[in-house]
């Protein structure tokens, strides 16, 4: 390997790895994606490591994690990032934790800030939040079309979890959009 190879690939390392399930919500300004590193038992250290740092030289911050725990976010903190922990487990209510994230992320942005937001998986839980957010902002008219966009910028259906907090978010405070 001659010094410009080796000095390629540190170039690559460092600039870290797409997480996995990745999408934009608002190209250059809301994404959502997997928790960094994988969840569960699948879950890698040195994959985390690898996505925190390319959430970092892609700009993002904050990161806003709705894990119920806290378990790897010193992990941002340790890489440069910052980050938002706002719990939203399956025991907690909805109308209370959309209605203070809604206005927060509104807000962040607004500030022209670049934000990334995980779940544990890209499941229903982000789906039907980010379909809430699109429904509560006005950016999208109702929840069957916020639906609709949700399900192809992520590549998968919306189950009813998902589209119940699509169909709440009108009655939210704040909503752009009342139903």
């Amino acid at each position: 390997m001659t010094g410009g190879e080796a000095v390629a690939a540190k170039g690559k390392w460092a600039q870290g790895i797409t997480p996995r399930n990745f999408a934009w919500v608002i190209k250059d300004r809301f994404a959502v994606c997997e928790r960094p590193g994988g969840y569960g038992t699948n879950h890698r250290r040195v994959r985390r490591q690898e996505e925190i740092i390319w959430v970092r030289e892609q700009g993002f911050g904050p990161v806003v994690s709705i894990i119920p725990s806290t378990a790897n976010l010193h992990s941002y903190t340790e890489l440069g990032v910052e980050w938002l922990h706002r719990p939203f487990g399956p025991v907690d209510e909805p109308v209370e934790v959309l209605g203070a994230l809604y206005p927060e992320l509104r807000d962040l942005m607004a500030g022209g800030r670049k934000l990334l937001l995980h779940g544990e998986e890209l499941g229903d839980r982000i789906a039907g939040l980010i379909g809430g957010y699109l429904v509560w902002s006005g950016m999208v008219p109702d929840g069957p079309k916020a639906t609709a966009v949700v399900e192809r910028l992520l590549s998968r259906s919306m189950g009813p979890a998902g589209r119940g907090m699509v169909q709440l978010a009108p009655r939210l405070p704040g909503a752009a959009v009342r139903g």
